[in-house]
């Protein structure tokens, strides 16, 4: 693994346990086994490997969101497709799930980041309308609001699991994709 990866995961391990803003460099240097000054080698401030781990991650989803909407597959199969990644990455990096939910989702500078957030919801809201073009979908259905409904249930599951108020182990995490899909699809379908 490269060192700038190590820092990464490091840090999201660090700001998971103690929150971004009670986390110091030293911190995530000691994390990773590192000298403190090498992470100003990578980043130029504990403000910027939080960016980066937000850019990532996000990233990863938006590329995954075109690929399930270019798959032409039918909705219930996108959804389904979606909702597995979405609430999969629990299972894959809790820590970074945990970072993007309480410090990025509710930071003050979320604002400054709304056109990457912004291309999840136009693809969700593409798949919506083409399946409504398809004749999946009710034809009174928004594809914009349905978009933001099926993301808003995917972002309030990762907050469950987040805060502890939901379980959010393996079979709950499958449960909870049958759940988004089968209740999302039901309201959805024509």
């Amino acid at each position: 693994m490269d060192r700038r990866r190590e820092l990464l995961d490091a840090a999201a391990r660090v700001f998971a346990r103690k929150g971004f803003h009670s986390s110091r460099v030293g911190d995530i240097a000691e994390e990773a086994g590192v000298a403190h000054g090498l992470l100003y080698h990578y980043f130029r401030s504990k403000e910027e490997v939080l960016e980066t781990i937000f850019r990532e991650t996000w990233g990863v989803l938006v590329v995954e969101t075109q690929r399930i909407e270019e798959s032409g597959a039918p909705l219930r199969e996108q959804l389904r497709r979606l909702a597995r990644f979405y609430l999969g990455s629990w299972l894959v990096t809790p820590e970074a799930i945990r970072v993007l939910v309480r410090e990025i989702g509710r930071s003050p500078d979320v604002g400054g980041r709304v056109d990457e957030i912004r291309a999840v919801f136009l693809g969700l809201t593409r798949m919506i309308d083409a399946a409504k073009s398809r004749g999946e979908v009710r034809a009174d259905c928004d594809p914009v609001l349905a978009a933001w409904i099926v993301y808003g249930s995917l972002e309030e599951i990762l907050t469950g699991w987040v805060l502890g108020q939901l379980p959010g182990e393996a079979e709950d995490v499958e449960r909870a994709v049958s759940t988004v899909v089968d209740v999302t699809h039901a309201g959805l379908a024509a």
